[in-house]
């Protein structure tokens, strides 16, 4: 993501599946208590966001735009864009909003977005990612990207806009309903997964998991902190080259099916393991199998790619 978006008449093309990442907000964590402002104005043109709160802002993308820049307190490049970012989406009078992230404070989005630098900005439209750019740009350029950006939303039919209005905070009417609190152990690992501390957060689902085999919640968060963990740490070329360099090794190719996972490109990650499933021994394909239902829960059992993947790893099997 370190070149601006395409000419406008380029089709969505989401660099991940962020409905996965929603559907484990209720497996993992509480769901946003409201977005607050990034500029501190707390109005709905400029504020935050975080992996709590993505839904709503993900929903918001269905209307307007949204445009997400991955900062940090430590990044002075970040926090500089971020005020070239606020300017030229309020000079667009509400056709735009901007949602901030603190990388640090946001790893599943981190994650997902596949950020490999801080700043990473990219764009929301009708519910489907648009990377932008990586690092610092000039206003000139960025003035540029979110032309286009508008193109291309219009072509998708989000042609919306939000008015700034009161902040949100100062509304009692348009407060988020307060939560239930987690179960101490599902709380454990949501702030283990907050931190980037993925082996705590499976930790902490296996212990619920062991207390109560029924806890759904925890078995599909289980599936996606194991999933961030294996790929912390490992870049999309090492794990794609080594993967390319050894097609019939089976944990080149078991990685590289959590990157097209984690990439949104689903039916590949799948395909990629049912066809490797025949040539292997045993060990292997039970290896297989398990990484298969495992990334069944990341996905969402009822997904209708999970059912087909399953009903082919079925006939695999007998």
């Amino acid at each position: 993501m370190t070149n601006p978006i395409p000419p406008s008449g380029a089709a969505l093309r989401g660099a991940v599946d962020l409905s996965a990442l929603v559907q484990r907000q209720s497996a993992g964590g509480s769901s946003a208590q409201g977005a607050h402002a990034a500029s501190g104005s707390g109005d709905q043109i400029v504020f935050e966001t975080d992996d709590a709160a993505f839904g709503s802002t993900l929903e918001l993308s269905r209307t307007v735009p949204v445009v997400v820049a991955l900062w940090a307190t430590w990044s002075e490049p970040s926090k500089t864009l971020l005020g070239s970012l606020e300017q030229l989406v309020r000079a667009r009078g509400g056709r735009l909003v901007l949602a901030a992230a603190d990388a640090d404070r946001s790893p599943q989005l981190v994650q997902a977005f596949q950020a490999q630098s801080i700043p990473t900005v990219v764009a929301l439209v009708a519910g489907q990612p648009v990377p932008l750019f990586a690092g610092a740009q000039p206003e000139d350029v960025i003035d540029q990207v979110f032309d286009q950006l508008l193109e291309l939303a219009g072509q998708h039919g989000v042609t919306g806009s939000i008015e700034p209005g009161e902040p949100v905070a100062s509304d009692p009417a348009s407060a988020e309903p307060v939560e239930e609190p987690l179960p101490p152990l599902h709380q454990e690992a949501y702030d283990a997964i907050e931190r980037g501390d993925f082996a705590a957060a499976s930790s902490a689902y296996r212990t619920a998991i062991a207390q109560d085999p029924r806890d759904t919640l925890a078995v599909a968060g289980l599936a996606q902190a194991n999933l961030l963990g294996r790929l912390q740490g490992k870049t999309l070329d090492e794990i794609r080259n080594a993967a390319a360099a050894a097609p019939q090794e089976l944990g080149a190719q078991l990685d590289v099916a959590d990157l097209d996972l984690s990439g949104g490109h689903v039916d590949d990650a799948f395909d990629r393991l049912l066809t490797l499933f025949p040539s292997l021994d045993a060990d292997g394909k039970k290896a297989v199998r398990e990484r298969l239902v495992e990334l069944f829960e990341v996905v969402g059992t009822d997904d209708p790619r999970v059912v087909v993947a399953r009903r082919r790893l079925t006939n695999l099997l007998y």
